[in-house]
């Protein structure tokens, strides 16, 4: 599941980058409208969500492996 996370994170990366540049286009052809500048807020939303889980990740994984090892012993 992380690898799969990870990868989607990467995607949606890819994909905000993407609006990025329409809007900057946009910007330079005087043509900005409202939906151009908030069409890279859903992939934003995705990136913030993904990469606080990806951030906590380590995190979370050290409680469970103290755990782990308390309980082997």
């Amino acid at each position: 599941m992380k690898s799969g996370i990870r990868q989607f994170h990467r995607w949606t990366s890819i994909v905000f980058m993407a609006t990025v540049v329409i809007n900057t286009i946009a910007l330079v052809m005087n043509r900005q409208a409202t939906w151009i500048g908030l069409m890279a807020l859903f992939p934003l939303i995705l990136l913030m969500i993904t990469g606080l889980y990806l951030f906590a990740l380590p995190y979370l994984s050290k409680g469970r492996g103290v755990r782990r090892a308390n309980e082997a012993a």
